[in-house]
């Protein structure tokens, strides 16, 4: 079975109504966002960042898969599909994709500030202040802020060599190192980029491009790919 390989971003969650950084009316524009996604940050006022996530995963919990997330799902009918994502939500696993790879971490799970490695879930949606981790420091949110490494990128980037078919879905390509992935795609391997708005695609990749939302643009590659029209 062909490997098919997706780098999802928050176009796909948009659809389901998680507000964006970027978009018109986005989170950019209530916020400065070293103040909320930054190790600095964090250490200037910890409280407001955790209320600012802790906001977030109220709304996500709030909040279901779409049509794209569904369809990513249906194409494991076809392709061993392999989900890389930059969102930090869980709706690909709850639409039902038995593969996903978080680059920059999950809401839903809380860790230490002074050991990364140490990861909790959550049980709700707040990470109060004095919660603590079994070393005694605070727990934070399991989001990669700006700043700080990004360690899935070794595996993403071992995954996106495997790929026979590459898809680019709901990002914009321009935050890095996830838009990286792309010079890791082998050569000839067919690349799809899903998107209503301009994306920017290296010169040296012969993409595809469906200009539509997430929700429509997988519809269009599943029929592209399996002649099957939903």
């Amino acid at each position: 079975m062909k490997k098919l390989v997706v780098l999802s971003g928050a176009g796909i969650s948009a659809e389901s109504g998680i507000r964006t950084f970027r978009d018109m009316g986005g989170l950019w524009e209530e916020y400065d966002i070293l103040e909320v996604a930054s190790p600095q940050g964090w250490e200037n006022n910890p409280e407001l960042v955790q209320n600012f996530y802790n906001e977030r995963r109220k709304q996500l919990l709030g909040c279901s898969p779409n049509k794209g997330h569904y369809g990513l799902v249906d194409l494991e009918k076809y392709y061993d599909v392999e989900i890389i994502t930059q969102n930090v939500d869980d709706l690909h696993e709850r639409a039902g994709s038995k593969k996903v790879l978080h680059l920059h971490g999950e809401l839903l799970k809380a860790q230490s500030s002074a050991d990364p490695e140490l990861v909790y879930e959550i049980d709700g949606w707040e990470i109060k202040m004095g919660d603590t981790c079994e070393k005694g420091s605070q727990l934070r949110p399991n989001v990669v802020w700006f700043g700080e490494p990004v360690p899935a990128m070794i595996p993403a980037m071992e995954i996106t060599r495997q790929s026979d078919i590459f898809v680019v879905v709901g990002t914009s390509l321009n935050v890095y190192p996830a838009a990286s992935l792309l010079d890791y795609v082998p050569r000839g391997v067919p690349v799809y980029v899903i998107d209503p708005e301009d994306v920017s695609v290296p010169f040296n990749v012969n993409a595809e491009v469906i200009r539509e939302k997430a929700a429509k643009g997988v519809e269009i590659l599943i029929e592209k790919l399996t002649g099957d029209k939903k």
